[in-house]
């Protein structure tokens, strides 16, 4: 029997499922008997990923969505209700990450950070926290996965906003155990260090961006599905165990 075995027929929602952790972790959930919607801004990669999960022999909901747009995640939070009802874990992996000196004042770039990493993952927590107080009331397991970063603890120069939404993820997962917790609702926060994912292309300064390649380079790096891994056993543990805070970092990252 799989040690993932209570995954099994749990309603899971994955923002940030186009790519890199998000996609993972909804891939390897819906491995282990989860309805999983997917839910992110690229309807053909929503759709492609949809389409191999049920050839694999599980179920996957495509829902074209927008974290950053209040009324786009009420809509998702419909389409997921009506295919297959109530959710009961949620995995907040959408996320942007653009680096570069606070002296450029890229109000563009800070806003999208923002807007993604702090407000949308709230807007989501807000959509889906009454499932999951639900869910919970009646003796199931709840579970919320905020992926946030080791960026969150670690000061990484030119990257003081991106680490600051981090941050502020950390922080909100950490007081939202004191809400959630007395009501059997578990709250995982995952700091992932270097990760292949897109995140990397998202940078426009190519200074930066070779100075990312860089430390790649000499440290290495994680695959997505070494982080999809630790959530698929994290919200897999009996109900009363929470895995409140976890850091994974490739061997050579310090």
């Amino acid at each position: 029997m799989s040690s993932y075995a209570t995954l099994q027929d749990r309603t899971a929602l994955v923002t940030g499922a186009a790519s890199g952790i998000g996609e993972a972790a909804a891939r390897l959930l819906a491995a282990h008997g989860a309805r999983v919607v997917l839910l992110a801004r690229r309807a053909d990669r929503l759709e492609e990923l949809a389409g191999k999960i049920r050839a694999d022999g599980g179920r996957a909901l495509a829902v074209t969505a927008d974290v950053t747009d209040q009324a786009s995640v009420e809509a998702a939070a419909e389409r997921a209700h009506a295919a297959y009802g109530r959710v009961d874990l949620v995995v907040n992996s959408a996320g942007v990450m653009l680096p570069n000196p606070v002296t450029e004042a890229r109000t563009d770039e800070w806003q999208r950070m923002l807007d993604t990493n702090v407000a949308g993952a709230l807007r989501v927590i807000g959509a889906f926290t009454p499932d999951l107080i639900a869910a919970a009331a009646e003796g199931g397991s709840a579970d919320l996965v905020n992926i946030s970063s080791i960026g969150a603890h670690i000061p990484f120069t030119n990257y003081a906003v991106y680490g600051a939404t981090k941050a502020a993820l950390t922080y909100l997962s950490e007081c939202l155990r004191t809400e959630l917790g007395p009501r059997d609702v578990r709250v995982t926060n995952v700091e992932p260090g270097f990760t292949d994912t897109e995140l990397r292309g998202h940078i426009d300064n190519t200074e930066l961006s070779g100075q990312l390649e860089g430390m790649f380079g000499a440290v290495g790096s994680l695959e997505s599905e070494d982080v999809a891994d630790l959530i698929a056993y994290a919200t897999s543990r009996p109900r009363h165990v929470n895995l409140r805070q976890l850091i994974v970092l490739p061997t050579r990252q310090a």
